[in-house]
């Protein structure tokens, strides 16, 4: 039997989407594909279903630069229900302990806390309901199936931690931390210090790297924008229209450095050659950069890739797309 070909059209871009709370990541990722006619597209960082808020969605060669979004800083608010622990640590999981807050607990014990114990670099135990992987296996599906196996202290780094809002029993906390942190944990975490335990009432993700709030789109406001009983002609035209809101393919490496390329040197990039470059000696081995050239007279300038400098000052092509589309 002949593979099976992607049915889709070729769009590249990122999609900031503002993740509605009760589906998962992959849902939504499927969600904003269709809307597309995307063939490819991945998501970077996954939400648990009761979380809202960035899922910065990758489309056809943005995919190929997801892994600088997984590795980037992200900005969370997130309410902590003091006295009950769940078996998930958030408030999709089954109740497992229930005790009384302390009369006495004041805002200055909390942000003593804080302060304490989650700021700058810390050790946390990621939950059993994460998606890391045991065996190839997901941690929570082997937590739903009551499997339990040792889960490793890791070290995240917490940049920022502050309480906004205490209400007695709930606790509202915006915290800004490196990749691989669980805010589960810290609000687990917490619980364990406060002598009552602790849950995820509500968490929503602001910031991704340099992406902000500001540039999220929801689902529904996306939807908006194609009709329901559209022809195929017509949603061509229509996806056309939305291809204006992608940033570019590029827009996940944004912080690399830009450099400049000339027509020959753009040809020898695409071929997978290395590419002699003074300025190249401006930057450290090992330093990533994004190339971008006018491939030809009748092409604009556009978005080649991402090289990498070697130790003879050449820029080594690391990631290439393979579009003609404008980026």
């Amino acid at each position: 039997m002949g593979r099976r070909r992607n049915r889709g059209r070729a769009v590249d871009g990122v999609f900031l989407l503002n993740k509605p709370p009760g589906i998962s990541s992959n849902f939504a990722l499927q969600q904003v594909r269709r809307l597309y006619g995307a063939a490819k597209g991945g998501h970077t960082g996954a939400l648990d279903p009761l979380a809202t808020g960035m899922l910065p969605i990758c489309l056809g060669e943005a995919t190929k630069f997801s892994q600088h979004l997984l590795d980037s800083d992200k900005r969370y608010i997130t309410t902590a229900k003091l006295g009950v622990r769940t078996d998930s640590s958030d408030a999709d999981g089954v109740v497992v302990e229930e005790k009384p807050v302390p009369e006495n607990l004041t805002e200055a014990q909390i942000e003593q806390f804080l302060v304490e114990n989650f700021s700058g670099e810390i050790e946390q135990v990621p939950s059993m309901f994460s998606a890391l992987k045991h065996q190839g296996q997901p941690l929570y599906k082997l937590a739903r199936q009551g499997i339990k196996v040792e889960v490793k202290p890791r070290k995240v780094i917490i940049h920022e931690i502050k309480m906004t809002a205490f209400r007695g029993d709930e606790i509202d906390l915006e915290v800004y931390c490196s990749k691989g942190t669980y805010i589960r944990s810290i609000v687990e975490d917490l619980g364990h210090l406060i002598g009552c335990g602790a849950h995820v009432k509500m968490l929503h993700r602001k910031d991704v790297g340099a992406f902000t709030a500001d540039q999220m789109m929801t689902l529904d406001e996306l939807r908006q924008n194609v009709p329901e009983n559209a022809d195929e002609e017509a949603l061509k035209g229509i996806q056309f229209e939305l291809d204006k809101l992608l940033l570019p393919a590029w827009a996940a490496v944004a912080d690399l450095p830009a450099v400049q390329l000339d027509q020959t040197q753009a040809k020898l990039v695409l071929h997978g050659h290395n590419v002699s470059f003074n300025d190249a000696q401006e930057y450290e081995v090992g330093c990533l950069v994004r190339l971008f050239a006018a491939v030809s007279d009748a092409t604009p300038e556009r978005f080649l890739g991402v090289a990498e400098v070697n130790e003879e000052g050449a820029f080594k092509p690391k990631r290439l797309i393979c579009t003609a589309n404008d980026q």
